[in-house]
């Protein structure tokens, strides 16, 4: 049996080819065609909860499915939405639930929630409520004849550029935000688009004018490519978390350790407090263990924890590739000493050995163990 550290290797170097191999299972298929097949017929929170097949594949792909029984709680969830701070999916310590609200988003979409796509829906709502502000009448044949040739032709746009050099896609797109495209400098739109929204100091999020962001959002070519324009929470992003899911699962019940540095190597690019990971069990034994602190400590005040951890570690590595790689290479290592896969002797070496596969050298492995936490 393959140790720790070179199982998550043998993953981790190419998630795409790891998760291909998910999808080629047979009950792993025949699930996510007959979701693609069927969720755009959801039209309501009670058609969502009540086909059971769509309704477990939707929350075991975030990571949700030892609750898809609690069909109450997740209806109160829904329809509450996420629109206000004191929702009840908003409330709950375990954002994943907001997630999943915000995915599947009918408190603000209705029966669109499966279909909407920003590009397409909020920006001819928002083009609507900017031509009666601006004295014309939504219901004009100017209007509809400008929404028409908008959403013939939006889904064929590909890329930023793809939407600038369409002078009429380019000009109702930032005339649904309440920019004018005869005055707006081209440089800066084009650097608004590109940037996106994800970054807090991208050019959009560094504007004054909130239009900008906006604008951004809804043509989020920064965080969806050639997808920007068709993409809908429900569908295919849903898929890619299922398969996601699907992936640590089954490298779980071989290795719970692989399966835990690949929940960690998910989730730390959205970690922005030791708190994010102590409210998460399964992040927090991940550090725990890379930082060789004994279980127990599990049980001390928070604070306190969560000042040691500040002390060892500098959170923002999480975001960095090279850094993560280096962390979770600490954390296989660690977590393979803790509980061989093998004999003492070959789980020892995984410390010294040069592993093929990995592309980790000798040299590394004696310095991640000469670390001092």
């Amino acid at each position: 049996m393959l140790n720790t550290f070179t199982s998550y290797q043998l993953i981790a170097k190419d998630i795409n080819k790891s998760i291909d191999r998910i999808e080629q299972q047979p009950t792993v298929d025949r699930d996510t065609k007959y979701y693609l097949a069927n969720i755009t017929k959801v039209k309501s929170i009670d058609d969502f909860v009540n086909n059971d097949r769509l309704f477990k594949y939707a929350m075991k792909a975030y990571g949700l499915e030892d609750m898809d029984y609690a069909k109450a709680f997740m209806v109160k969830a829904l329809k509450e939405g996420v629109t206000s701070p004191n929702s009840f999916a908003n409330k709950l310590t375990d954002k994943r639930y907001a997630q999943f609200v915000s995915a599947f988003n009918f408190a603000a979409n209705g029966a669109n929630a499966t279909i909407y796509n920003k590009a397409q829906q909020l920006v001819t709502k928002n083009y609507a409520t900017q031509a009666q502000i601006a004295g014309l009448d939504p219901n004009s044949d100017y209007v509809k004849g400008e929404t028409s040739y908008y959403l013939a032709n939006i889904t064929k746009v590909k890329s930023v550029d793809d939407l600038m050099s369409n002078s009429r896609l380019y000009t109702y797109a930032l005339a649904a935000f309440g920019l004018d495209s005869a005055t707006e400098n081209k440089d800066l739109i084009k650097q608004v688009l590109q940037g996106g929204v994800r970054d807090p100091n991208s050019v959009a999020n560094k504007q004054k004018d909130p239009a900008y962001a906006a604008l951004a959002s809804a043509f989020n070519f920064e965080q969806y490519g050639e997808a920007a324009t068709t993409i809908n929470p429900a569908q295919q992003p849903t898929v890619d978390k299922y398969m996601r899911q699907t992936l640590e699962e089954d490298a779980g019940q071989t290795n719970e350790g692989v399966r835990l540095a690949l929940y960690f190597q998910r989730k730390a690019p959205d970690i922005t407090s030791w708190y994010d990971v102590l409210a998460d069990t399964a992040l927090a034994s991940v550090v725990r263990t890379a930082l060789g602190l004994p279980d127990s400590f599990a049980t001390a005040d928070i604070d306190k924890q969560a000042q040691l951890f500040e002390q060892k570690l500098d959170i923002s590595d999480f975001t960095d590739p090279v850094k993560l790689g280096k962390f979770l290479t600490r954390f296989t290592s660690m977590y393979e000493i803790n509980n061989p896969t093998s004999t003492a002797v070959s789980s020892i070496s995984v410390l010294f050995a040069q592993p093929v596969t990995a592309g980790i050298s000798t040299d590394l492995m004696m310095a991640m163990q000469k670390l001092k936490f």
